[in-house]
């Protein structure tokens, strides 16, 4: 809840742009990766990306810093599994870089590698 002072126009959420990455090759990894979960698991984390572009900064437990300007969004998923979406911020936009099944308590080396990496690519 907010309050609108005299003068001041109501406005709803600020919705903030998120835009996936893309290889010079032209390929969306998390794109294909989302496309090939079940429905109701591609919902849920659709959702809770939403969640993000809606009310950033959000904490945990839906969103947690990796460093580095690095974010994971945490996804409970119907199927009883967990899904990470790491993503970072490039100016006013919301970067998705890389997304898994979680399979591990802590976030792999190989991902956090690789989402950095992108991450990098992106903003050149």
């Amino acid at each position: 809840m907010y309050f609108i002072k005299a003068g001041q126009v109501a406005r709803g959420p600020h919705k903030i742009p998120v835009v996936f990455y893309r290889t010079r090759a032209g390929s969306e990894g998390v794109r294909d990766w989302l496309r090939e979960l079940d429905e109701k698991d591609r919902s849920a984390i659709g959702q809770d990306l939403m969640r993000v572009q809606y009310r950033w900064p959000v904490g945990m437990p839906l969103c947690r810093p990796l460093g580095d300007g690095l974010w994971e969004v945490r996804s409970d998923l119907p199927s009883n599994r967990i899904a990470r979406v790491l993503f970072g911020l490039s100016g006013d936009r919301i970067v998705v870089l890389h997304g898994f099944i979680k399979k591990t308590q802590k976030t792999p080396d190989t991902d956090l590698i690789l989402a950095r990496r992108r991450k990098r690519e992106f903003e050149e």
